[in-house]
């Protein structure tokens, strides 16, 4: 809105912007004279502008950053609000996607503390169409939870993802429940809570991309998803879920059992730890803090875990045969003193008798003729 006055004279003053609310004064291009009776002289009345409601300086920056985030967040639904599942949100937040949850106990009040949106019903969940829906369960209910849950409410090509510590098991259960339009992406965060919770510069991130359709867009959101992990810093490893399972059954469940065949046998803190006894102690920590559940999915859905497992038995077997039997020897020395050495000194002196330069001493040729007619 402008209005118009001729009130004051014009008295520029430098200003970049114009406020809400700011005035300016034009001189008017002709003179107003005065009357013939009158002494004074002519002069030039001015026209003052008041800007109302003025146009502000357009964010063009602010703007570009509104528009990249939108291109690359994704809308992403959590299932297994957990734990581990309130982990990876707080990092999903992080790189501004749309978070929303399912869980079957009610975390309405600490969802709306992160800036989730929490869904009891998984019904009203799937009906916000999310991108992506990962699976953030326990190995033991993962089967049945697939087997209740809506598909037809999602878009035919929906990404699922799983983080759980086994592979096979979940690409399985994917490829046998899941409508065969929805992408497959099988992976396992090596890491948790407490291993991640400085940084996740360094750590393994293993993924398996099992089933993912061949349009740009369908590429580019798995692509997405995979970049979170990319940009906190994971060392990422594309590798099958067979390959996966082998080596974790090496590592992972090696590491956990050990854990807790230490918490069993009550390792606890003294004021001469070593190094490595811290190692044992941290050990301890990080497997308690996991559920007997998740060890004994490594256990049951991990076809190479028996295996580690007699591997293991076999080992600790033979480290015990190996100190019993120098005890055994130190006990029969204590028994028999010295004598038993002397044996052995004169079985020695006679093998030597038999050998001569090392080898067998050959028989005179006359008594191989003898033999021999």
């Amino acid at each position: 809105m402008l209005l118009f006055s001729a009130t004051r004279p014009f008295y520029p003053q430098p200003s970049p912007f114009l406020s809400l609310s700011q005035s300016i004064s034009l001189p008017l291009a002709h003179p107003i004279l005065p009357s013939p009776s009158s002494s004074k002289s002519p002069h030039f009345p001015s026209l003052q502008i008041n800007c109302i409601d003025a146009a502000q300086p357009f964010d063009y920056e602010s703007h570009l950053k509104n528009r990249y985030i939108q291109s690359t967040s994704l809308k992403i639904a959590i299932i297994g609000f957990g734990n581990f599942g309130q982990f990876l949100c707080k990092t999903f937040l992080r790189h501004h996607h749309t978070l929303l949850a399912h869980s079957r106990t009610n975390y309405t009040d600490l969802a709306n503390q992160l800036g989730v949106s929490f869904y009891s019903d998984p019904n009203d969940l799937f009906e916000q169409h999310p991108d992506v829906v990962l699976l953030s369960t326990s190995i033991l209910s993962t089967e049945t939870l697939l087997q209740q849950l809506p598909f037809q409410r999602l878009r035919r090509n929906t990404l699922f993802v799983d983080v759980l510590s086994v592979k096979e098991f979940p690409r399985n259960l994917f490829l046998k429940y899941l409508p065969s339009d929805f992408d497959i992406l099988c992976t396992h965060p090596m890491f948790g809570p407490e291993s991640g919770k400085s940084s996740w510069a360094g750590l393994p991130f293993v993924y398996d991309k099992v089933r993912i359709g061949n349009e740009e867009s369908r590429v580019k959101r798995c692509e997405k998803f995979l970049d979170i992990f990319e940009k906190e810093g994971c060392r990422m490893v594309e590798m099958s879920c067979m390959e996966h399972d082998k080596y974790a059954a090496g590592s992972q469940f090696v590491t956990h059992t050990m854990g807790r065949v230490l918490e069993k046998f009550g390792l606890e803190s003294s004021p001469i730890n070593t190094k490595g006894y811290e190692t044992l102690l941290n050990l301890v920590e990080i497997t308690e803090g996991d559920s007997f559940d998740l060890y004994y999915g490594l256990f049951m859905y991990n076809q190479n875990a028996l295996e580690q497992l007699e591997r293991l038995d076999m080992a600790f077997e033979s480290i015990k045969k190996e100190l019993f039997g120098r005890l055994h020897q130190v006990y029969r020395k204590q028994l028999f003193g010295d004598k038993e050495e002397e044996e052995k000194e004169r079985e020695r002196r006679f093998a030597l008798k038999l050998l001569g330069n090392g080898s067998l001493i050959e028989p005179p040729l006359d008594n191989i003729r003898q033999d021999g007619s």
